[in-house]
């Protein structure tokens, strides 16, 4: 929070207690603040929990989905997950880690470095070994062609 929100939800207590109504109080707030007034709902916000007695003009604790679900155990989980079977949907990891599901993707995106290819999860980039099988396989299917194609 900004010191001119601060200074402008000081304002407004004091407006409050000098029994103004919210319209006269936002008016007053436009032709100190101007441009920089704060948003008619928003003083009406105050207002209404100035007037029920509250002497706080910081914003009060909130609930919400915790800081900790991107914790360095719950990354720890997904990446073992996704080691044992790539085959996985973001909705499966996270309702086997019991988190949002924007957070196991960013999980797999940024701090693994992966990402979606055919519903399976996959690094961007591939190791010397799995490229070299990448052209075996390859190698190995391309002779196949070759001997069906000159078979018919």
């Amino acid at each position: 929070m900004s010191e001119f929100e601060l200074e402008q939800r000081t304002n407004i207590k004091f407006l409050v207690k000098l029994v103004k109504s919210g319209n006269e109080i936002r008016e007053t707030l436009v032709q100190v603040y101007g441009d920089n007034a704060m948003k008619k709902t928003v003083v009406y916000r105050w207002v209404k929990r100035f007037s029920g007695g509250s002497e706080s003009v910081t914003d009060e604790e909130r609930s919400g989905w915790p800081a900790t679900s991107r914790a360095e155990g719950n990354i720890a989980k997904i990446h073992q997950i996704v080691r044992e079977n790539r085959r996985l949907t973001v909705r499966g990891i996270a309702e086997q880690v019991n988190i949002d599901r924007e957070t196991v993707r960013k999980i797999l995106t940024e701090d693994f470095d992966m990402r979606k290819v055919c519903a399976k999860m996959v690094p961007k980039e591939l190791t010397e070994e799995q490229k070299q099988r990448r052209v075996t396989i390859c190698t190995f299917w391309r002779g196949k062609m070759t001997f069906w194609a000159m078979s018919l």
